[in-house]
């Protein structure tokens, strides 16, 4: 099928667009502003899009949205974190909605903050959302679909955990302080990283585009969750390191602000991935070790 996918140029969409195209889909880029030949444009800002970026269309993945953990959450960086999320599924599920020729299925991003601080519990896509900033910006973000599937249009909205990939993201920033041996635990170390590999995040992307029974939220984490003292000393044993020192979380939290650093690097949720088990998704890589171990070979 003709993918229209939005955030083609972040770390998931660049990875998605090579597995659409491995599965013999075609990718076409929805960007902001003139775009490179074969992409289409819109600008969330303005409340603007190309109508003819729908032509012959069968999905969307939706994955645009200002990046959470580049600067410090003033009021203003709160407010272009929801609205980059929410203005633009607004004007994706809306566009799609009116519309003759709908496409089949929304794939629209949302994230494993929907939960909150949850500690030790167990969670799966029937558990109530959390009531901080980031799981009140994942509750309006999800909303915002609404459109879409009240058209008849399958959504499917992928709360997706730590991404794991060595190009990109948490495992990236950790990836020189564990080889110099300066890396460690956060906090407690207690806490849940409910995560999953690249690898099996477009794996699941895949499949919610390809399976007409899965619909509504899915959590994309692996089958077993790591605290986050089990996934440092994991990553040092992979990198064959040592990680007793623990991360210096005064200095994080000068530089980007306590609620960010407390919301990304000290709470925590236990993310199962139930909706994906009951649909028959089998995971490359559910467990931990062999999972780094895996996607450090492929750097």
């Amino acid at each position: 099928m003709d993918v229209l996918l939005t955030g083609s140029s972040g770390l998931i969409g660049s990875a998605l667009i090579t597995g659409l195209e491995a599965a013999g889909h075609r990718a076409v880029r929805l960007r902001r502003g003139s775009g490179a030949a074969g992409s289409r444009t819109w600008d969330p800002e303005l409340c603007a899009i190309d109508e003819s970026a729908f032509d012959g269309i069968a999905g969307v993945v939706h994955l645009a949205g200002e990046g959470i953990a580049q600067k410090k959450w003033t009021p203003e960086q709160k407010r272009r974190i929801l609205e980059s999320r929410t203005k633009g599924t607004d004007l994706l599920a809306r566009t799609l909605a009116g519309r003759d020729d709908k496409p089949a299925v929304l794939v629209s991003a949302s994230a494993i903050g929907y939960y909150g601080d949850r500690g030790d519990e167990e969670l799966t896509e029937d558990s109530p959302a959390g009531n901080d900033f980031l799981a009140e910006v994942c509750k309006k973000w999800e909303a915002a679909t609404a459109p879409a599937a009240e058209a008849g249009i399958r959504v499917v909205v992928t709360r997706t955990g730590i991404v794991l990939s060595p190009n990109g993201g948490v495992l990236k920033q950790l990836l020189v302080p564990f080889k110099l041996g300066l890396g460690g635990r956060t906090g407690s170390g207690r806490q849940y990283m409910s995560w999953i590999t690249l690898v099996d995040e477009i794996r699941a992307i895949l499949f919610a585009l390809d399976h007409d029974q899965v619909r509504g939220p899915l959590n994309l984490t692996a089958p077993n969750p790591a605290t986050n003292r089990e996934l440092t000393s994991t990553l040092a044993k992979a990198l064959h390191r040592p990680s007793a020192l623990p991360t210096p979380l005064l200095a994080l939290k000068i530089r980007y602000g306590a609620e960010l650093v407390d919301n990304l690097l000290v709470n925590g949720q236990r993310v199962l991935p139930a909706a994906l088990a009951t649909a028959g998704f089998e995971f490359v890589y559910p467990d931990l070790q062999p999972g780094l171990e895996g996607i450090l070979r492929r750097e």
